[in-house]
């Protein structure tokens, strides 16, 4: 364990959520070099996480699964703002219960029983995902300030953090005894049991008592065997006055609709112009009844999670996003003009467009999306209530209207509307075209043309998923089946989807297209998202290695725009990663982002996989990705989606 990542220090915390009374995680962790902050309990779990100054995130769910989901969507979202790691811990029987974790917030995870070295190499994985994502730099920023302290016996002089000091009004560098005498006589009894408790082979322990000015604080201690250092952080257990603000600085610009008005107001004051995009989702009462409140919850996060992505990307750091209660989202933004408006309005409508992936399958959403601006002399409140009653008179509705397109659906294969088109995968070091992923698009005879995320909520609405899939990956097998002879090199990529890999006899039903098509096995890739790996994780295993063992090659599409945790991949038969367009993208943004990135591509190659970048559209972001090791590209640098003569054109070319 000498060989740590030089980003994380040695003695940095570890906050650990465990049921159920597990020394030997405190004890293998501690091994490790981290400093365990416990805890038992899951109230106040995100709070707690800040105040540990931890940038990894441990919960045992071991023996209590419904306990370790509702701590991870408690933990979720304050892990993501802050660039930290959140690692859970499962039985092995309750594997097929991984998406819900990880779709509740979780980056890593581990399935028991498992050994001493699997648990350190899961936290040395989370530890450079973090040192990579700039985790430990934004620790520093948290809003609350760690209380602790530490003993060293080569100084014989005990250290206080800079919070503790000015607590207790005693210096930084001071005698034991004066601590203790900030005890009463019970509980310096209880703090002698502790460290006495403390010994090589169990150097973790903690024990609770009074603080002046704190309250029930417990005090969490860590015993270095090498160093003979005691290190102690201490966590007030009672809510402090800033908590709720601790946590809403660590999510950043989420805000409530009061949060949203008061930020509209200052804006109204300052004499700047505001524009208002408000989203309401439509029925979603329904899917509360039909899936539980647990289900809708969920789908609520990850619809904010989609509508600030689009937000970010289209509008910057200067937008805001609020959810305005129940299935409504607000974003707000100041002295933007129309067109970077509208990019957000199209934005959403894509991001919202795509199905959810549940712990009960599929869902598809539709929403109503309406745009206000201020006008002269006008407040907050009234900005807020003129766009409500715009959403409630009907507004526009931007997203594809679902239901009719689901009516459509049901004919359109038998009027042959759906067309296969051709991607090509380009080598980035020579430009050559050696692949080509089959896509697929509705020609809607009043619509025009509907691409692969519409098209598939569409049929999945209309409960045609399977029919669909099994239409286009036989269609895309046909076609590259009787390429021309100048095609006949190319690799060819189809898709396969969450519902393809819950149905058991799916690996025999597609090989068995595959082998009526004429199409070689050989030159077969079956990409299948990340998202629909972790809906059906067990089955997605065993489909691919189904796959790989009779020829045919596997990838993981749209790396990055989930759960993106390159602990599991190891486990998984893959031969491929293609990283997600948002992820090509930042190639060329921020140094963090090119250091993501590049964190990306070096684990995936150091597992054995090829690594191919989407949406690759700039020259710059070509150039960044083959200096860090991407092998192939594809995006609108190269061609947009090509039927077959074009697409023979640009290899003859």
């Amino acid at each position: 364990m000498n060989d740590r990542d030089p980003a994380a220090p040695v003695g940095a915390p570890l906050f650990l959520l465990s049921f159920r009374q597990r020394d030997e995680l405190a004890a293998v962790t501690a091994n490790a070099g981290w400093r365990v902050v416990g805890a038992r309990r899951a109230d106040g779990v995100a709070r707690r996480f800040l105040a540990s100054g931890a940038a990894i995130a441990l919960v045992d769910a071991r023996g209590a699964l419904e306990e370790g989901l509702a701590a991870t969507r408690e933990l979720g979202a304050v892990v993501s703002a802050n660039g930290a790691a959140l690692l859970v811990l499962v039985s092995r029987g309750d594997i097929g219960r991984l998406g819900d974790f990880l779709s509740a917030g979780a980056s890593h995870f581990l399935t028991s029983p498992m050994r001493e070295t699997e648990l350190a190499h899961a936290l040395r994985f989370a530890e450079r995902y973090v040192a990579r994502a700039g985790g430990w730099e934004r620790r520093e920023t948290r809003a609350v300030e760690p209380l602790g302290w530490r003993w060293d016996p080569a100084l014989r002089s005990l250290q206080l953090t800079p919070a503790l000091a000015n607590l207790l009004d005693l210096p930084v560098t001071t005698n034991p005894w004066a601590c203790l005498r900030q005890l009463d006589g019970d509980d310096v009894a209880l703090a002698r049991a502790a460290f006495r408790r403390l010994t090589d082979s169990a150097p973790s322990t903690a024990f609770a008592h009074e603080l002046k000015g704190v309250g029930r604080v417990v005090e969490h201690l860590q015993y270095d065997a090498r160093t003979r250092r005691l290190h102690a952080l201490v966590e007030p257990l009672g809510l402090t006055p800033d908590a709720g603000a601790a946590v809403r600085e660590a999510l950043h610009d989420a805000r409530d609709a009061a949060g949203a008005g008061r930020w509209i107001a200052r804006r109204l004051d300052e004499g700047k112009r505001v524009s208002l995009l408000l989203i309401a989702l439509d029925r979603f009462e329904t899917v509360n009844d039909a899936h539980g409140r647990l289900i809708g919850d969920s789908l609520l996060n990850a619809v904010g999670r989609r509508v600030d992505e689009a937000a970010r990307a289209q509008l910057g750091k200067a937008a805001i996003v609020a959810r305005m209660g129940g299935p409504e989202f607000l974003i707000a933004v100041t002295e933007t003009g129309p067109a970077a408006l509208e990019s957000a309005r199209a934005a959403l409508v894509d991001a919202l467009s795509r199905p959810f992936l549940t712990g009960n399958g599929v869902i598809s959403l539709s929403a109503r999306i309406v745009q206000a601006d201020s006008a002269a002399g006008e407040g907050a409140s009234e900005l807020l209530r003129r766009i409500s009653e715009k959403l409630i008179e009907g507004g526009e509705q931007d997203v594809q209207p679902l239901d009719q397109l689901a009516a459509d659906i049901r004919g359109a294969i038998d009027r042959d509307e759906i067309a296969i088109l051709f991607q090509p995968q380009v080598a980035a070091s020579t430009g050559r075209i050696a692949g080509a992923e089959a896509l697929a698009r509705w020609n809607h005879p009043q619509r025009g043309e509907i691409g692969a995320e519409t098209l598939f909520a569409a049929a999945a609405r209309a409960e045609m998923g399977p029919a669909l899939s099994e239409h286009v990956q036989a269609r895309a097998l046909a076609i590259a089946a009787a390429w021309p002879v100048a095609l006949k090199d190319l690799r060819l990529s189809i898709n396969v989807t969450a519902e393809d890999v819950g149905r058991p006899d799916f690996a025999d039903r597609l090989l068995g297209r595959i082998d009526a098509s004429g199409f070689p096995r050989s030159r077969l890739t079956i990409e299948i998202t990340e998202g629909s790996i972790m809906e059906e994780l067990g089955e997605a295993a065993r489909l691919l290695a189904e796959l790989r063992t009779a020829g045919c090659r596997v990838a993981i599409d749209d790396f990055g725009t989930g759960y993106s945790s390159l602990a599991y991949l190891k486990a998984l038969p893959l031969d491929y990663l293609k990283i997600d367009k948002k992820l090509s993208q930042d190639i060329a943004g921020s140094p963090r982002d090119r250091v993501v990135v590049r964190g990306v591509i070096d684990m995936a190659r150091s597992l054995g996989l090829t690594v191919i970048a989407e949406g690759v559209e700039t020259e710059e972001q070509l150039e960044l990705l083959a200096k860090e090791g991407c092998q192939y590209v594809q995006g609108f640098l190269f061609a947009e989606p090509l039927d077959v003569l074009a697409l023979l054109r640009r290899v003859e070319g």
